[in-house]
């Protein structure tokens, strides 16, 4: 295929960027040429495939969760972010416009609806088990839904559906099909909590650590992300009760802390499961409780269905049950194996590939493709 231009829709956290720097790879891989369109959280890339790629910040802010008169404002910004992505996207005359969920996706979208009848290909991500308000706008107009799970809730009627996986960085990628380290002596146990959310496991963590017996408790070593506020506080904690960890704002190294990891305890996102059932790692998972559309107990509930880990509802995220938890997986290493190889069964390390391919195919069709894509269907529930 002759090179195309191609605009990528991601901003706000790194569980919308990530994957969108997967596909950016895959497809300049392929001779295409990228345009980033992004919001100000993310703010304009420095390093990485888009570094050097054509980028455009646009304003605009989440409507769900607010009040009527900040929905209000935040949908009018979102409106004129669209009329302004019209404009650029005029003069750029991609073939295809890509969004990656969140609101950052919906003026690039709408913007290039706003063309007419020849607009660009229009493909929407959703990273999650439930359809994200933002993508059911714009599953209304996309010609095609590109989804992580089999099963994802709340999709429209008709919607041209198909079956990628997550999209998970090259690093992450290759840690696929490496066997789960057997504990020999040390238990390797990863915290991470995203972007938001991650006090809880600050506070919980390590006071549940703090309730196992002695021995045990000598042989754990813990890699935790915290708030930039907590660290010092979390590494205190793990101090003054004896146990090895190493507690930062923002883990740079997360392949290789995954491929050494024994347990993984975190928050239910997309982009997590998908890093965590790419590199096959048994994971206790939190979900995070202002969610949305509540997508991340949909998405642990996929992985403790498979028995590739365990769910525990934040309100019921104390130190007594999350000890008792750890204290029963870390005695029976046996449990935690047949999660991990569960786990990997979930694994989908080509994600990037498999979305590249749907991208090209729609170009094939650009500009309104007459029949979705020839891969696997997903199931509407």
């Amino acid at each position: 295929m002759k090179p195309q231009t191609i605009v990528i829709a991601a901003g706000g956290t790194g569980g919308h960027f990530f994957p969108a720097e997967a596909l950016a790879d895959a497809l300049v891989a392929r001779g295409h040429h990228i345009v980033l369109m992004t919001d100000a959280r993310a703010g304009k890339r420095t390093s990485g495939v888009f570094a050097n790629a054509p980028q455009f910040v646009l304003r605009g802010a989440g409507v769900a969760g607010r009040g009527p008169v900040r929905a209000l404002r935040a949908g009018v910004t979102l409106l004129a972010s669209a009329w302004k992505a019209r404009g650029i996207l005029h003069t750029l005359q991609p073939d295809a416009v890509i969004g990656f969920g969140g609101y950052p996706s919906i003026p690039p979208l709408l913007g290039a609806r706003l063309l007419g009848r020849r607009h660009p290909a229009l493909i929407i991500h959703e990273g999650n088990a439930v359809l994200g308000k933002a993508n059911a706008v714009l599953s209304r107009f996309a010609d095609v839904i590109a989804t992580s799970f089999p099963t994802v809730a709340k999709l429209p009627m008709g919607a041209r559906t198909v079956l990628t996986g997550m999209p998970v960085r090259p690093g992450i990628a290759a840690l696929a099909g490496e066997a789960w380290p057997t504990p020999n002596g040390t238990i390797n146990l990863l915290v991470w909590g995203g972007s938001l959310g991650a006090r809880i496991f600050s506070q919980v963590v390590p006071a549940a650590i703090g309730r196992l017996p002695a021995a045990l408790r000598a042989r754990i070593h813990i890699t935790q992300q915290a708030r930039a506020d907590d660290v010092d506080t979390v590494r205190k904690a793990y101090a003054d009760i004896g146990v090895q960890a190493r507690v930062e704002p923002f883990l740079n190294d997360v392949p290789d802390i995954l491929r050494a990891a024994h347990l993984v305890i975190g928050r239910a996102g997309g982009s997590s499961v998908a890093e965590i059932t790419t590199a096959g790692r048994p994971a206790v998972m939190v979900p995070l409780p202002i969610a949305a559309s509540d997508e991340q107990t949909e998405n642990a509930r996929a992985i403790t269905d498979a028995g590739a880990g365990w769910m525990i509802r934040q309100p019921d995220f104390t130190a007594q049950t999350l000890a008792a938890r750890l204290q029963d997986l870390f005695t029976a290493p046996d449990d935690l194996a047949r999660a991990a190889a569960a786990a990997a069964t979930l694994a989908r390390p080509d994600a990037a590939l498999r979305l590249a391919d749907i991208v090209e195919e729609c170009l094939q069709l650009s500009p309104s493709p007459a029949h979705p894509p020839s891969h696997e269907t997903e199931t509407r529930t």
